[in-house]
C-alpha cells in the first residue's frame, strides 16, 4: 500500500509505502519531475538494488537512504517499506542543523550506505511507520506538522545508528567529523563550477593542508580525491541516462577545455570517454535496455 500526503500550498510531498510491487527512482537527469530523497527500510532477505547501473547486495534487516539524482530499483520491492519526501515537504540541507545527517546519510563518503539494524531498531523504525500511516489518515491543520516531526525522528534514528557503526567515529571529536560531514555537503552543492581543494578548504575557514589532514586521520579519501570521484560519479551518470555529447557533458561539469575533461576522465576512470561509451551502449544492448 502507498500512504500519501501532499500540500497544495508548497507543494510538498510525503509517501509511506509498503507492499508495492514497483519501488524505483529515475535520477534527475533522465526529464524525471519527481525529485524525491528515500529511505528505504528491508525487513525481509537479502536482495539486489541497481544504483546508477551498479548492482548492489541490500542486507537483510537493514536501512538504505537515496538521494534524488540517483537513478535505482530493487530486484523485490514488495517486502520493502519506503519513505520518499520531496524538498518542499523537508528540505535536509536546509535542516541539517536539527538532524546532522545530510554530508553523513545522503552525501556522505560511504555510497551507497546501507545501515544493519538490531533487533530492537527495527522494532523502533516499525513505531515510526505505524505512527507515520496513523497521521497520513487524519486530515487536519496539524497533519504536515506531524508529519514532519515523525520524518525528522526518523531521519536523526537512522543517523545515531549510522555513526555507532561508523569506524573511528567515536576516536576524534564532533568538530572534526563535523568537518567531513560540512565538506560533503558543500561538495554536493558546488562540484560542478568547483574542482578545487582551495574553494571548499576558504569556504569553511581552513586550509587544504588541515582539510586534509582531518581525512587523513580519520582514514578516508584526501579531499581531492573525494571531488575528482564526485565529478566521475556524474559524468557516467550522464552518459547512463542521456544522449549528450562529451563536449555537452564536460561544460555542464565546469570544464572549459574538452581535451581537459577528456584526461580528466581517462586518469580517474581508468578508460577513455569514448570507450566507456561504447561499451555502455553494447552492454545496454546486450541486456535488451
Amino acid at each position: 500500500m502507498k500512504w500519501q500526503f501532499e500540500d497544495k500550498m508548497t507543494y510538498g510531498q510525503f509517501r509511506v509505502s509498503a507492499g508495492e510491487c514497483s519501488l524505483k527512482g529515475e535520477g534527475l537527469l533522465n526529464g524525471s519531475k519527481e525529485m524525491l530523497s528515500t529511505i528505504v527500510l528491508n525487513p525481509g532477505p537479502e536482495q539486489q538494488v541497481v544504483i546508477d547501473k551498479i548492482t548492489h547486495t541490500f542486507p537483510s534487516g537493514s536501512i538504505l537512504p537515496l538521494v534524488s539524482n540517483q537513478h535505482f530499483f530493487f530486484d523485490n520491492p514488495q517486502p520493502l517499506i519506503a519513505w520518499q519526501f520531496n524538498r518542499s515537504f523537508y528540505c535536509i540541507a536546509d535542516h541539517d542543523a536539527e538532524v546532522g545527517c545530510v554530508g553523513f546519510l545522503f552525501y556522505g563518503i560511504q555510497n551507497p550506505l546501507f545501515i544493519p539494524l538490531s533487533e530492537q531498531e527495527m522494532e523502533g523504525i516499525a513505531i515510526i511507520q505505524t505512527m507515520c500511516v496513523e497521521d497520513m489518515s487524519i486530515k487536519d491543520k496539524m497533519q504536515g506538522e506531524m508529519l514532519r516531526t515523525l520524518l525528522k525522528r526518523l531521519i536523526i534514528k537512522i543517523t545515531r545508528i549510522a555513526k555507532r557503526q561508523t569506524e573511528n567515529y567515536d576516536c576524534f571529536t564532533e568538530e572534526k567529523m563535523d568537518v567531513i560531514r560540512k565538506f560533503n555537503l558543500l561538495l554536493e552543492a558546488n562540484y560542478r563550477s568547483q574542482h578545487e581543494v582551495q574553494f571548499y578548504a576558504q569556504a569553511m575557514n581552513k586550509s587544504p593542508k588541515t582539510l586534509t589532514n582531518i581525512f587523513g586521520l580519520c582514514n578516508y579519501p584526501s579531499p581531492s580525491k573525494l571531488i575528482q570521484r564526485r565529478i566521475i560519479t556524474e559524468a557516467k551518470r550522464y552518459l547512463y541516462f542521456t544522449n549528450k555529447s562529451a563536449k555537452e557533458i564536460a561544460c555542464d561539469l565546469g570544464f572549459t577545455s574538452m581535451a581537459h575533461f577528456s584526461r580528466f576522465f581517462k586518469l580517474n576512470a581508468g578508460i577513455n570517454f569514448s570507450e566507456f561509451r561504447v561499451k555502455q551502449s553494447t552492454t545496454t544492448v546486450e541486456l535488451g535496455m
